[in-house]
């Protein structure tokens, strides 16, 4: 899709022989012109990885400069040694784009308990000063160069124009699998050239959050490096956002962040269908995310939909120990459209046609209503396939 590119940043991605494969980007640079705002929401996993404890550090700010990522290599569970490779490959970037050490932010993924290959990352840096550009080709290059196991890079963007300014963002991320973030393997960096002030910047993107990488998962196995940045350079101009401009873009961050988080799931490794899990008539929000993660979760749910079986069956019993209170005999479910299951009782429905509709189309939809109460949450995971299995199976973490 065509990305326009906010001002005031500029992007490369390079090879520089992390991966095995010499011809994939495994190094990005983002760079901004002058200081950027930059917030971050990162993974609950008590065991973490470096480069998240070094950005938890440096976040929020108003005076960020680079951010470097590598790819191939998580930098996880590589104790005090992994510290101090994040700290070096920072201090590399800032002082290969004129930065200070402390306005540079770092990620990583890949495999997990290997050191960093330091030799490697520095040679990669310089060359990724050296072609840092402005355009859709450099932005390219600096998304793919954050992928591990993804079939593609996953961007999304929108335009928007509040009183005399327009303002862009364009956002990348990667993940296919070790997905099951509570802010997995995942990463993503949301770029703006919005005027923000920092509270409001770390505001918007948490919520933009809760409601879109927060709402997925593939496997539920909560990473070690998940990390989401937000970056503003204030390039468009004007005073920081406010009021009715700032809810402008907060929907807007909303849906750039759905769009990306989206693509997570529908790339699940092996994964021949994404499942969105609407839950409406909760009591609270917290109630119907638990019960959409709990039915996302389950193998036998998703080895269901592999299958194109409208098992009902094992979405409602999933639903009933997801620890949520309701009543049972209020809850409904439809599959694409069609109702399966009414006040607590099946009801009579054409299998063959529910199961062809989930067979023929990538995405199968859950409707869960439970009427208990006003609130609801759509949450998107991926059916679970032998190709899943034979590919962990072999893949060394």
């Amino acid at each position: 899709m065509s990305i326009v590119v906010p001002a005031g940043f500029r992007f490369a991605g390079v090879s520089c022989g992390i991966k095995q494969d010499p011809t994939r980007e495994d190094l990005t640079l983002i760079v901004t012109d002058g200081p950027a705002v930059g917030v971050g929401v990162y993974t609950q996993n008590l065991v973490y990885a470096a480069p998240v404890a070094i950005d938890r550090q440096r976040t929020p700010s108003a005076d960020i400069r680079v951010v470097v990522a590598n790819s191939g290599n998580a930098n996880a569970c590589t104790g005090a040694r992994g510290i101090r490779d994040a700290e070096a490959m920072a201090q590399m970037a800032a002082e290969a784009c004129g930065a200070q050490p402390h306005q540079a932010l770092v990620m990583s993924t890949g495999i997990i308990g290997q050191f960093l290959p330091m030799e490697r990352i520095s040679a990669g840096i310089r060359d990724a000063a050296v072609v840092l550009g402005s355009d859709q080709a450099s932005f390219e290059n600096a998304a793919r160069g954050i992928l591990t196991t993804d079939r593609g890079m996953k961007v999304a963007g929108r335009v928007l124009t509040l009183g005399d300014h327009t303002i862009h963002l364009a956002g990348m991320a990667k993940g296919a699998g070790m997905i099951g973030p509570r802010m997995a393997t995942m990463l993503a960096v949301i770029l703006t050239d919005a005027p923000l002030d920092v509270a409001d910047a770390q505001h918007s993107l948490s919520a933009a959050v809760a409601d879109s990488f927060n709402c997925i998962s593939v496997e539920g196995h909560m990473s070690t490096n998940d990390t989401v940045l937000l970056l503003a350079s204030g390039a468009a101009g004007g005073p920081p956002l406010t009021d009715s401009s700032l809810q402008l873009f907060q929907a807007s961050l909303r849906e750039v962040c759905i769009e990306l988080a989206k693509m997570i799931p529908d790339d699940g490794e092996g994964a021949s269908h994404r499942i969105a899990i609407e839950v409406c008539g909760a009591a609270t929000r917290d109630d119907a995310h638990r019960i959409a993660r709990t039915i996302a979760d389950s193998a036998l749910v998703k080895t269901a939909i592999a299958g194109g079986d409208p098992n009902w069956g094992r979405i409602v019993s999933a639903a009933g120990y997801a620890g949520v209170a309701f009543d049972p005999d209020r809850l409904s479910l439809s599959i694409n459209g069609t109702r399966l299951y009414q006040f607590g009782q099946p009801v009579e429905f054409d299998v063959s046609a529910t199961s062809r509709s989930i067979r023929e189309n990538r995405e199968t939809h859950l409707l869960l209503d439970l009427q208990q109460g006003p609130a609801s949450l759509t949450f998107w995971t991926s059916d679970l396939t032998v190709d899943y299995v034979r590919f962990n199976a072999d893949y060394h973490t």
